[in-house]
């Protein structure tokens, strides 16, 4: 190789880095963030086919009349940072799940893999636990609200990383 052609690698490097980080932006638009959403959730979902699943949708309704028991199966730290309104942790539900009688019992966690996995464990066990589809990014899109751990209406979400990093315009995704 000669000088001329060494001195293009750093450009050619610079072009590729640049065309990879323009692959792992989130699309501009809510209904291309919406669908990569979707198409993430039907790709998980073939790991727990049997599980009882709800749509995002159904679920805001169902907490817009209080029938709503969310499940949240993430890590402390996604926690931390927001939770659907009401939500429990799995540990709370698992501890006493005749408390929540009444309630539609339903597992997320940020698009829904874990809380699938999760919720057919549980369905296994017997307990009647449904799997949020797309779960709180999918709840998002469906016009849910979320908390902070104060209660306090927030619009941050933890999306677990880059890869997930797909809330609606208007939200700040932490990782």
């Amino acid at each position: 190789m000669n000088r001329r052609q060494l001195a293009s690698w750093p450009l050619l490097a610079l072009a590729v880095l640049a065309a990879l980080a323009a692959c792992s932006r989130p699309p501009a638009d809510d209904a291309g963030r919406k669908a990569q959403v979707d198409a993430l959730y039907a790709d998980y979902k073939k790991s727990f086919p049997q599980t009882p699943e709800i749509t995002a949708e159904a679920a805001v309704a169902l907490a817009a009349r209080g029938e709503l028991l969310p499940i949240d199966v993430r890590e402390p730290a996604e926690r931390a940072v927001s939770t659907l309104p009401g939500a429990v942790t799995a540990k709370e539900y698992l501890a006493d799940p005749g408390r929540f009688a009444g309630k539609k019992a339903v597992a997320y966690c940020t698009v829904g893999y874990r809380s699938g996995l999760w919720a057919q464990k549980e369905a296994r066990a017997g307990l009647p636990v449904a799997n949020l589809a797309g779960g709180i990014l999918g709840w998002l899109h469906a016009g849910g609200s979320l908390i902070d751990a104060k209660g306090a209406p927030t619009k941050t979400v933890h999306v677990y990383g880059r890869t997930w990093d797909l809330a609606p315009t208007g939200y700040v995704s932490v990782w």
